[in-house]
């Protein structure tokens, strides 16, 4: 009887140890985005698994065991052990597996790129990677429509850009690290990428037509989100060389780890030095610092810290003249001026998850800027009767600002039609000061070169502070009242204040308080026939204030610029066959309003104005072809009209005529093939072939002729071809870059100088061989 009664008791406990349990838990990204169809797989047990709903929640039975792996396309797979208790767990992207499909630009939240109604591109790190891109023109110039033009015989990182706009240097484009301004606005935010580190680049994504609704102004052409890399789970990092013959030498380090269970860090830097190029007087130099360090204070908290810091010098060789430029005379006029700038920023961000459905996150940044020049843009050369005097002006100008950034957004989640809200409030305030002085220039009257100058001590242009002010408050709702359909609307309320003090009484204007505020909206659609095809519509605002260098830089009163606002309209769709082909187009009217152009007064000065109105509308598109595996052929295109409609320029009547700087056609075509290899061998190779079309540099007949005719000036386009190749074995990589290979004669931008009576050109750069190693550990 004993013996019976152990056994019943052994067998009671046995049955005991491997009774079945269920648990119940929710699958999310690290901003609490549901993830649908992620798969939950017993460890013990590869046979016994489920998937998440479309709400992301899972209900799975084990035996014996509560640990589980999830896996989900794009995210790092990660093993858990359940619990009794409702189970959210969060997956972390996977920044190699399928960046495409997931982006942050059009809400600073994570989502699928199908629920964005707007333009987007990402370009992800095996994009990334495959071009070793020695300028970030490299990289962005992949998206359509997308053109970064810059000299790089010249190759100091100075750049024109063109997105739905004519090609300029206009605060048309906001650039943005992790979704924070680099720049605070109205403080000439193209400066903003020599102030960014290339090297640190984890993905870049592109978000084309107005985004004032999330980020305000500026961001009227294109977004540019440059997303930091994060920890890598083991310790990595290389070292890497890279130099070509326009001059260029340029190191890179880079470690990175995840050194505890909680904490991680990246750690980027390069130096890239230029000397001796093609052009004279265009020698530059730059050190840049990425730090970042990831910190999971708990399981619903997570702690970002990024620092950046960048020395940078440079030459500023100016454009050539239309003579120097077809007999490829590259001595350029300008043998002093220049610029100096040193940048620092500091971000931290506090993501806190209060629960499956609520997310709050709280940045703060701190930036330290200082630009030191001697502006080739402002030398001008005295002439008598067409003839050089020998004489000639300018200026030396220094420009400092601190800011002092807070920015809170809160995403809401709700138990209905798969809807979202993101609200938020943001303040910027950068207080700069500003100091310009008159220069006397020496130039050579035979070879039209400056030789050398003096400062006219306390002959100011500009002396004063300016404490500027941005606050703002947001808020963007989405809702699905049908699986297939996602509704988005949002609204913006920006407020500006410029506290301007003059700091001399001869020069300037009178101390002066300007306000300037916004209210930008942006409602979108989009509906996904399936996973793979979708279109969308977007009506969305852009705006601009004035920057403050140009609104205070008349000597006697305001010139009257008012703020710049567009009118955003645009049909878009996409398709896709996995492994075989990938197909983006859209296309877009952009109205604009007191949009602001450069012009040249009778003393051949710059000077701003608003233009009235214009109007650019047109068509962009990419297509990537698999035909076979390893072999892929793409075509990024867009083909637009940028207009005046309403514009007069000293008494002449330019409406209804094409806009200067303008190709109506940009194309960027790339084949490539890659094979790898079992024992850790590989290569690519990729021809590249970049299309710029025919654009007026001048007016609509703005030059007259002898004989009473009228003439436009011209540039006739360019169309260069690019090689790379890229082998890699185990740790080591060796690529190298053929540019130009049938060494063409182009610029990187051509402009009509009226005074000169000709077109002036920024060269592009003759044919050149980049050629770079790198270790991988």
């Amino acid at each position: 009887m004993k013996n019976i009664l152990v056994y019943a008791v052994a067998l009671c406990l046995g049955v005991y140890g491997y009774t079945q349990q269920s648990y119940k838990g929710k699958i999310v990204d690290y901003t609490n985005n549901p993830l649908s169809g992620a798969t939950i797989i017993e460890s013990n047990s590869t046979t016994n698994g489920v998937m998440s709903d479309s709400e992301g929640v899972f209900k799975i039975t084990l035996e014996n065991s509560t640990e589980v792996t999830i896996s989900f396309l794009g995210y790092i797979p990660k093993k858990v052990n359940l619990t009794n208790a409702f189970n959210t767990i969060r997956l972390a992207e996977d920044n190699v597996a399928l960046e495409e499909v997931l982006v942050t630009s059009a809400s600073r939240e994570i989502q699928k790129r199908s629920e964005v109604p707007g333009s987007i591109a990402s370009i992800h790190t095996q994009a990334i990677a495959e071009t070793k891109a020695f300028g970030i023109d490299q990289l962005v110039n992949q998206v359509p429509g997308v053109f970064m033009s810059t000299s790089r015989s010249a190759s100091n990182e100075q750049h024109f850009m063109a997105v739905r706009t004519p090609i300029s240097t206009k605060a048309l484009f906001l650039y943005l690290e992790d979704g924070m301004q680099i720049r605070p606005t109205s403080v000439f935010n193209h400066n903003a990428l020599l102030e960014m580190n290339n090297t640190s680049f984890g993905r870049v994504e592109v978000l084309k037509g107005p985004a004032s609704s999330i980020y305000g102004s500026e961001a009227i052409g294109g977004s540019f989100n440059f997303i930091t890399k994060n920890p890598t789970e083991k310790l990595n990092g290389g070292i890497g060389f890279q130099i070509n013959d326009l001059g260029l030498t340029r190191y890179e380090f880079e470690v990175s780890d995840q050194t505890s269970e909680n904490f991680g860090f990246y750690l980027g830097s390069h130096h890239v030095k230029r000397e001796d190029g093609p052009i004279e007087h265009s020698d530059y130099e730059k050190l840049a610092v990425t730090f970042k360090t990831v910190y999971d204070i708990t399981e619903t908290a997570r702690w970002t810290t990024v620092f950046d810091l960048v020395d940078y010098r440079s030459d500023m060789s100016g454009s050539l003249s239309e003579t120097d430029y077809n007999e490829g005379n590259y001595e350029s006029d300008q043998t002093f001026t220049e610029r100096e700038a040193i940048t620092f920023r500091v971000r931290t961000t506090l993501d806190k998850f209060w629960n499956d459905t609520n997310k709050t996150s709280f940045n703060f940044m701190v930036r330290n800027n200082r630009m030191d020049q001697i502006p080739s843009y402002r030398i001008r050369q005295f002439r008598n009767q067409g003839q050089l005097t020998g004489l000639g002006s300018g200026e030396v100008n220094s420009n400092r600002f601190k800011s002092f950034v807070g920015l809170i957004q809160h995403k809401l989640d709700f138990n209905f039609a798969n809807s979202s809200l993101i609200i938020g409030t943001t303040a910027d305030y950068s207080p700069q000061d500003y100091v310009a002085e008159t220069i006397q220039v020496v130039v050579d009257p035979e070879t039209g070169r400056n030789l050398e100058y003096a400062v006219n001590s306390r002959d100011f242009i500009l002396n004063y502070k300016a404490n500027i002010f941005n606050y703002a408050g947001f808020f963007q709702y989405e809702i699905s009242p049908v699986e297939a359909l996602k509704v988005t609307a949002a609204l913006r309320y920006d407020g500006f204040e410029y506290d301007y003090d003059n700091q001399v009484e001869t020069v300037g204007v009178d101390d002066a308080v300007d306000n300037f505020n916004n209210l930008t909206p942006k409602l979108g659609v989009n509906y996904n026939f399936n996973t793979k095809t979708g279109m969308y519509a977007n009506y969305s605002q852009g705006f601009a204030p004035p920057q403050v260098s140009t609104l205070y830089r008349n000597r006697n009163e305001l010139l009257g610029i008012k703020p710049s606002r567009y009118h955003n309209y645009e049909l878009g769709g996409y398709f896709a066959i996995p492994s075989k082909l990938k197909l983006d187009a859209a296309i877009y009217l952009l109205e604009g309003q007191n949009t602001l152009i450069t012009l040249r007064d009778q003393d051949d000065n710059f000077f701003s104005t608003n233009a009235g109105k214009t109007r650019s509308y047109g068509i962009e598109y990419g297509i990537t072809w698999i035909p076979i595996e390893g072999l892929s052929i793409t075509h990024n295109g867009s083909y637009a009209q940028h207009r005046y409609v309403e514009f007069f320029d000293r008494g002449i009547d330019y409406s209804d005529t094409d806009r200067e700087t303008a190709p109506n056609l940009l194309g960027t075509s790339l084949i490539t093939y890659r094979k790898n290899y079992e024992n850790n061998f590989g290569f690519s190779i990729t021809a590249e072939h970049e299309l710029v079309g025919k654009y007026n540099t001048s007016f609509k007949n703005q030059i007259e002729n002898e004989d009473g005719t009228f003439d436009t000036a011209t540039y006739d386009g360019h169309s260069v071809f690019n090689l790379r190749a890229t082998i890699h074995y185990k740790g080591f990589e060796v690529w190298g870059h053929a540019l130009n290979v049938f060494d063409e004669l182009y610029a990187a931008r051509a402009s009509f100088n009226r005074f000169r009576g000709e077109n002036s050109f920024t060269i592009g750069n003759p044919r050149a061989f980049h050629l770079g190693v790198k270790y991988t550990f």
